[in-house]
C-alpha cells in the first residue's frame, strides 16, 4: 500500500516577474561597481535568472511524490539498501553560495522496496533549494522514514562551504559532516556500524 504525505508547505509568497528578476541582477552589478550595459554583462541578468531556474529547481519538485511508487516483490530481501556518493549541489541559505559535496542514503526495508533513482532524486529535490546542512540532512532521511516506513534510515552529508570556503575565515579544504540516523540505524549499535563501514566511515561519524 502507497502513503501518501503532504509535506509542510512552504509560505506563499508573491514571485516577482522574469524581468523583476533580471532587474534585480542589474541592480547588484551597479552595485558591485560594474557598468551592466557594458558588451561582458548585457546578458548577464538574463544568464543569471536562467541558472536561478536551474539552481533552486527543487521548490518545484515534491520529494514525496517521487518516493510513492514501490516494489513488494523483493524475495523477502530485508538487508541494508545503500545508495553511496551521490554528489551533492546545494545552496548556503545565509549567502548564497554553493554547497557542494556527496551524499549517502540507506534504509532497512520494511516488505518493500523504491527505485534507487528515486533515493538520488530526493536528495536533489531538497538539495536545490536555499538550505543549512543539518537541515538538508534532516530533511532527506525524514520524507524516506515517512514515506517509505523501513526498519531504518540512515542519511550522512559530507560537504564543502563556499561560505567557509570563498569568504569570511577563507578555509577551503574543510568539510561538514552530518548524519541522521532513523529507527534500526538510530537504535541498534550493530546495525548502525554496518551501515556505517558500508558508507566508509567510522562508527563516530
Amino acid at each position: 500500500m502507497n502513503i501518501v504525505i503532504n509535506p509542510k508547505p512552504l509560505p506563499a509568497v508573491a514571485r516577482p516577474s522574469r524581468q523583476e528578476a533580471e532587474a534585480a541582477v542589474h541592480t547588484l552589478l551597479l552595485w558591485a561597481g560594474d557598468d551592466p550595459t557594458r558588451e561582458g554583462l548585457l546578458g548577464t541578468p538574463d544568464r543569471v535568472v536562467r541558472s536561478y531556474e536551474e539552481f533552486f529547481a527543487g521548490y518545484a519538485v515534491d520529494p514525496v511524490a517521487l518516493l510513492e511508487r514501490t516494489f513488494e516483490e523483493t524475495d523477502g530481501y530485508d538487508e541494508i539498501v545503500l545508495l553511496r556518493d551521490i554528489r551533492l549541489e546545494s545552496y548556503c541559505e545565509h549567502h548564497m553560495v554553493p554547497i557542494i559535496g556527496r551524499a549517502h542514503v540507506a534504509y532497512l526495508p520494511h516488505r518493500r522496496v523504491v527505485g534507487i533513482s528515486k533515493l538520488a532524486r530526493v536528495v536533489e529535490a531538497y538539495g536545490k533549494r536555499l538550505q543549512i546542512q543539518e537541515k538538508l540532512t534532516s530533511q532527506i532521511a525524514n520524507t524516506i522514514n515517512d514515506v517509505l516506513q523501513p526498519k531504518g534510515v540512515a542519511v550522512v552529508i559530507e560537504a564543502e562551504h563556499q561560505c567557509m570556503s570563498t569568504r569570511g575565515v577563507h578555509k577551503s579544504g574543510v568539510s561538514m559532516v552530518t548524519s541522521r540516523m532513523l529507527g534500526a540505524f538510530r537504535n541498534d549499535p550493530t546495525t548502525r556500524r554496518e551501515v556505517l563501514a558500508m558508507i566508509g566511515r567510522s562508527p563516530a561519524a
